[in-house]
């Protein structure tokens, strides 16, 4: 509702912008409680937000999102649907080890810093709150992958970076307001995608135990 509100509320309407913010809201009910049908529409939101971010020069997002978050998530698909709780729609939730922390930290520090590099040479606006988004967006899609639930928190501050990326834009186009509003549902679903995998992790090492 409040994503179309301020579609309706602007006087230059951009409806491509309207379409993936429905469709990323959506996504994120469903990652929220650990349904695969979550991770299949993140798939096609990240389509339309890179066609998105192409237009307004947000290459460093474009790429992120189609050639990064994107895979991981069909990749996502396949192993949340290999991996259901009790054969339920639920998927299981893992536990995060510090080994595999430190790899993820690792190979997206590396990530980021080379696409740094692409970032300056395709003339990327907003150059450094792109490049933060790319380690952020990283490891949030690469821990939605193994399971675990920082992906919320994860997710959580990227939203906060995309928040400030759209505000720019808007200043300069009022017709992206939608995609200000859309990271800002995020954010409030990030936070409660945290909170409800905490409860479920805690529920499903008691049920089997």
């Amino acid at each position: 509702m409040l994503v179309t509100l301020s579609f309706m509320w602007q006087a230059e309407k951009d409806i491509l912008t309207l379409v993936a913010s429905l469709i990323g809201v959506t996504a994120l009910i469903f990652v929220a409680k650990g349904y695969v049908i979550g991770q299949i529409l993140t798939v096609v939101f990240a389509v339309f937000y890179g066609i998105i971010s192409f237009y307004f020069k947000y290459y460093g997002e474009m790429i992120t999102y189609l050639c990064m978050s994107s895979p991981i998530a069909v990749v996502a698909v396949v192993s949340w649907m290999k991996n259901p709780f009790e054969n339920s729609a639920e998927v299981k939730v893992k536990r995060l080890t510090k080994k595999r922390a430190l790899i993820i930290g690792a190979s997206g520090a590396v990530i980021t810093v080379i696409f740094y590099f692409i970032l300056c040479a395709l003339g990327n606006a907003s150059l450094v709150l792109s490049t933060v988004s790319v380690f952020t967006s990283y490891v949030a899609s690469a821990l939605t992958l193994v399971r675990s639930r920082y992906y919320g928190l994860a997710y959580a501050a990227n939203d906060v970076v995309l928040i400030g990326l759209w505000i720019a834009a808007t200043v300069q186009d009022r017709a992206y307001l939608p995609m200000v509003i859309c990271f800002t549902v995020f954010f409030a679903n990030d936070v409660y995608g945290f909170y409800h995998w905490s409860k479920m992790e805690k529920r499903q090492e008691k049920r089997q135990k």
